[in-house]
């Protein structure tokens, strides 16, 4: 699959005069998926550790275990970048995380795209982990009692996938090179297919990508505060936040000269204030009508912000 090259209302930046070929998130995590594969994956077959191959050390202490099978809480972030063979590498690496995150990195910047990614992939791992032993038991343990590692980014690339039919829905994509079909049909086809494959016989992860998937969905709408418990969660983060911002608001007081306001006065915004508030709306925008429902300002806009959180 490829993205269809947009023309007339559809846009993508350059790669030389806007977007980065590989921007520093996905570049990295290239990097570090494909690392631990040829240590862990191809390499752990030809190493050996007292006769047992290393592969079986990497997914028994990095892979993701059953709960009550040699469970690690640092396993849900380490099975993310395991992978089984150069196919399931090479299918969650390109044709997920980079070709449908580049563009999601490049909007949120790439504090914000990792922080997403890793969610995204515990979040999976957490649906595989509570929801497997009931709905899919021969995924878990095999017949001789034995637990069963989940190893895989293919939850945290579920949620890019959506995050993408839902910032950029009307995107054409090549499946097979061939057949134009638009991302907000291809992804949804994807999950129900996974919905439908639920309790199923073979090795693949359902539930962790229904997982990752569901994770990027909310996280989306969070972002572009649609989400059904919208306000309730920004209380929270209030709540949490309260006494960080009251310091902030006490380090910035002026102590040094009382100034007197009208009632009716209103503090003048700063320029960064009238610029966050811009990039608010934006992103507001985003959440409405997706990525291609900006202007070419807007969208110019954007890509400024991004870069200055890169």
């Amino acid at each position: 699959m490829s993205p269809y090259p947009d023309q007339g209302n559809y846009y993508r930046p350059s790669t030389f005069g806007g977007f980065q070929f590989f921007p520093p998130v996905i570049k990295w995590l290239l990097i570090t998926n494909a690392a631990a594969y040829l240590l862990f994956g191809f390499g752990g077959r030809m190493f050996y550790i007292g006769g047992i191959p290393l592969e079986y050390f990497a997914n028994t202490y990095f892979g993701l275990m059953p709960l009550d099978h040699g469970f690690y809480p640092w396993q849900l972030i380490t099975y993310q970048f395991l992978h089984f063979d150069f196919m399931h590498i090479l299918y969650n690496m390109v044709f997920g995380l980079w070709m449908f995150g580049m563009e999601v990195e490049h909007v949120w910047g790439s504090k914000r795209f990792l922080t997403f990614y890793l969610v995204c992939g515990v979040i999976a791992g957490i649906f595989q982990l509570l929801l497997a032993p009931i709905l899919e038991p021969g995924s878990v343990v095999t017949a001789l009692g034995q637990g069963i590692p989940t190893i895989g980014a293919s939850g945290a690339v579920y949620g890019v996938l959506v995050a993408f039919a839902m910032m950029f829905p009307d995107r054409y994509i090549f499946i097979y090179f061939l057949l134009p079909v638009k991302a907000k049909y291809l992804i949804f086809g994807l999950i129900v297919f996974g919905v439908m494959s639920v309790g199923g016989q073979g090795a693949i992860a359902n539930l962790a990508h229904l997982g990752g998937a569901a994770a990027g969905y909310a996280y989306v709408l969070i972002l572009a505060r649609r989400f059904p418990f919208q306000r309730f969660i920004e209380q929270i983060g209030w709540l949490v936040n309260k006494e960080r911002y009251k310091r902030k608001e006490e380090k910035h007081e002026d102590v040094v000269e009382a100034k007197v306001f009208d009632i009716g006065e209103q503090r003048p915004k700063t320029e960064q204030e009238l610029y966050q508030k811009k990039i608010d709306e934006i992103l507001d925008k985003i959440g409405r009508g997706g990525y291609q429902s900006l202007s070419e300002d807007e969208k110019k806009i954007l890509f400024e912000a991004s870069k200055k959180l890169n």
